[in-house]
């Protein structure tokens, strides 16, 4: 396990990672823990530097091209961030084995979310003045280069997204999976927003709740410089090139890639959490 190795993993699951507004730590974890067999505990406290580092390379491009909403995405952290501080008391008290259970889970209802919203329809009808979204002032609307046209939506849901955000959060801090693969069906769904603004306004977000519970895992001694360091390197390099990506695939095209990937690491982490390793057979 090579720095250049570690680089090289951290920059393809990074740049996946941007494109579905993910961050890197959802791969980087079945990465560390599947491919290069590092311990859960060590392979999340890495996966919580990538995903600091996934958001701050990720955030700008978005920001400037007008996909992410910034008072969504400050009202939702809030709720976010009480989760991560929930989740840092409880780490160390579930078991590895629960661990990976609870990963492939939460990976198979998000596929299934987004796979029965298949094709997106954005809300044209007047807001409702009394919802939390109008009076807040969250409706927004963002260019799509696919159609070259402005994109009007609104934001529903509100106190229901607020809910699943903290759940989020406190999923994020026990697992190092920078919530971004709760959050994008929570807004998907919940709220009702464009998929690609999910996306971008996930990739906001997913630092700060990564950064709550970052200290606790470095206390803990889960952080090892040798591998966090080249995971981080490669995350920020990948998420550049992830988010621009992003901006020129269809909503359609991505949507089916996220469910894809989704499925695909389920499978990969249900069976770890019955001792079944993928490389190096039964643990």
């Amino acid at each position: 396990m090579t720095p250049l190795l570690l680089f090289v993993a951290a920059f393809g699951a990074s740049a996946l990672g941007g494109v579905l507004g993910m961050a890197s730590g959802i791969f980087i974890v079945p990465i560390l823990t599947l491919l290069f067999g590092v311990d859960i505990h060590i392979a999340i406290g890495a996966s919580i530097v990538s995903v600091i580092a996934c958001s701050c390379g990720s955030a700008a491009p978005f920001l400037k091209s007008r996909l992410t909403n910034v008072r969504l995405a400050i009202v939702l952290e809030t709720a976010t961030t009480f989760g991560a501080l929930t989740g840092v008391l409880l780490i160390g008290i579930i078991s590895t084995s629960v661990l990976y259970g609870l990963f492939a889970a939460i990976l198979a209802v998000s596929a299934k979310q987004m796979l029965a919203r298949r094709h997106e329809v954005i809300d044209a009808s007047t807001p409702n003045v009394k919802s939390w979204a109008t009076i807040l002032r969250l409706h927004s609307s963002f260019p799509d280069r696919v159609s070259e046209q402005e994109v009007s939506y609104q934001v529903g849901r509100i106190p229901l997204g607020m809910v699943l955000m903290y759940g989020a959060g406190l999923i994020s801090a026990l697992l190092g999976i920078g919530s971004g693969v709760l959050k994008i069906p929570a807004m998907d769904t919940a709220l009702r927003l464009p998929i690609k603004v999910s996306t971008a306004t996930s990739n906001f977000m997913i630092g700060v709740t990564a950064t709550a519970s970052a200290g606790a895992y470095f206390v803990r001694g889960d952080i090892d410089i040798g591998i966090a360091g080249p995971i981080a390197l490669g995350s920020v390099v990948g998420a550049l090139v992830g988010a621009r990506l992003l901006m020129g695939l269809p909503t359609d095209k991505l949507r089916v890639f996220f469910v894809i990937i989704l499925a695909l690491l389920a499978v990969q982490m249900l069976m770890s959490a019955f001792g079944i390793q993928i490389f190096g057979g039964v643990a």
